[in-house]
């Protein structure tokens, strides 16, 4: 009779836990969560839902450090004329956030450190070439300004942000509606998911295959007989995979380890209601001093509740072994270095001493001119008929440049009124 092992691990005993009430975002009540958004975007210092809003699609973001009720005339994030599909903060600038929508495009936005005091209907850039709905968005781990998005058109397209211009387009490789879109750790491989039942692994800058339809699972899972979607988290420091079931109401996490049989069970977080939704926190936005190796943010039908997962750990010292160095704001390189061929592994920082969110930082768009190709030089002619559209299209590049420079005049402007309005309301408030 063999002797059962039994292993050992610093994560065997990993409790989860809901936040207290006062931590909780109570009765979101702009309007109901869509029932498309499978989780909520978060980042250290916001966190944004998809709502319905009439006529078209918006989402709201809420600053992490407001608890509470949430006005029914919180400022909205909106623009789409279609209903926004899905959402993700850059993760080299907690301050932007993309968006995608039924309406074909995508949108990146710059949210302000402020609350503004009116909807956010303006983005920093729109980004248009899909055919049909997009509902995937994914931004590259380690190239500054990098981001993917996935359409029904069965499209992915890579977009330069900083430019507006198109990196890549893989039209040929999913025969079907494109699932699900996952990026490796360097940025150099993405993992896609297809309604043909196939996982393919890709070489975007190659648009080339280099492995699907894998023979036999390293491991295989049984959940129960629930058929709702599952919603993956895996967290690569501590090589845990949380799994949330939509319309569950319950967590499952596993260990995954490099020697056989690969999955270790660890625990279920239990609660009574089921989540609709579910968002998960980047490391670096974790209270270290509580032990915490993971937080979720579960979305009700009206509400959104921290979910705490801790190490029972006695000690009151950083817990080295629970936090490695993990991936930071900075990004590794630039999109044409990425684009050229280069990867890299993302720039990582210590949470020894706490991590402490950047100061807001503008996203900047610079378009290419085309006014910067010119025809060559030749023999000055005397203007023709034939030229007359030429001079027209210049006459209209001239226009747009200086529409764009009111834009942006306007826009600060408005910037400025915003912060003198909530000076006022500040000094209102302090006469009460």
């Amino acid at each position: 009779m063999s002797r059962r092992v039994v292993r050992q691990s610093k994560f065997r005993h990993v409790f989860g836990q809901a936040a207290k009430a006062d931590q909780a975002y109570e009765d979101i009540r702009v309007s109901k969560v869509t029932w498309d958004s499978a989780f909520c975007a978060v980042n250290p210092k916001f966190l944004a839902i998809i709502v319905e809003a009439g006529g078209g699609g918006a989402f709201i973001v809420l600053p992490l450090a407001k608890t509470g009720r949430v006005d029914k005339n919180y400022p909205l994030v909106t623009g789409h004329t279609g209903p926004v599909l899905d959402i993700d903060w850059c993760p080299h600038n907690d301050n932007v956030i993309a968006s995608a929508s039924d309406d074909t495009t995508v949108m990146v936005w710059q949210i302000p450190d402020y609350t503004p005091v009116r909807n956010i209907t303006e983005p920093v850039i729109t980004l248009e070439g899909h055919s049909k709905r997009v509902g995937i968005l994914s931004w590259h781990p380690t190239a500054r300004n990098v981001l993917l998005s996935a359409g029904g058109d069965n499209v992915i397209i890579i977009w330069n942000v900083g430019t507006g211009e198109v990196l890549l387009s893989l039209d040929d490789i999913h025969p079907d509606v494109i699932h699900s879109v996952c990026w490796n750790s360097n940025g150099s491989l993405l993992a896609t998911t297809c309604k043909d039942k196939t996982l393919r692994i890709i070489d975007p800058r190659k648009s080339q295959v280099v492995a699907n339809n894998f023979e036999e699972p390293v491991a295989l899972q049984e959940m129960d007989t629930s058929n709702g979607v599952l919603l993956p988290f895996y967290d690569p420091d501590s090589s845990i995979v949380y799994l949330c079931g939509k319309g569950d109401s319950s967590i499952r996490y596993f260990e995954i380890t490099d020697e056989p049989p690969f999955v270790h069970y660890l625990n279920t977080f239990s609660s009574k209601e089921p989540q609709r939704g579910m968002g998960f926190m980047p490391k670096r936005g974790l209270d270290v001093s509580k032990c915490e190796i993971a937080r979720f943010y579960k979305l009700h039908e009206r509400k959104c509740e921290p979910i705490i997962m801790t190490v029972p750990r006695k000690s009151d010292l950083f817990q080295d072994d629970l936090y490695p160095d993990t991936p930071g704001p900075e990004p590794a390189l630039e999109a044409d270095e990425w684009l050229s061929g280069q990867d890299a592994e993302p720039v990582l920082i210590s949470l020894k001493e706490g991590y402490v969110p950047p100061k807001h930082r503008e996203l900047r768009i610079t378009k290419r001119n085309i006014l910067d190709v010119r025809p060559p030089a030749g023999p000055r002619r005397s203007q023709s008929a034939s030229e007359a559209p030429l001079l027209q299209q210049h006459t209209l590049e001239t226009l747009l440049e200086e529409i764009k420079a009111l834009r942006e005049r306007v826009q600060a402007q408005e910037e400025r009124i915003t912060a003198l309005e909530n000076m006022l309301c500040e000094l209102v408030d302090g006469t009460d």
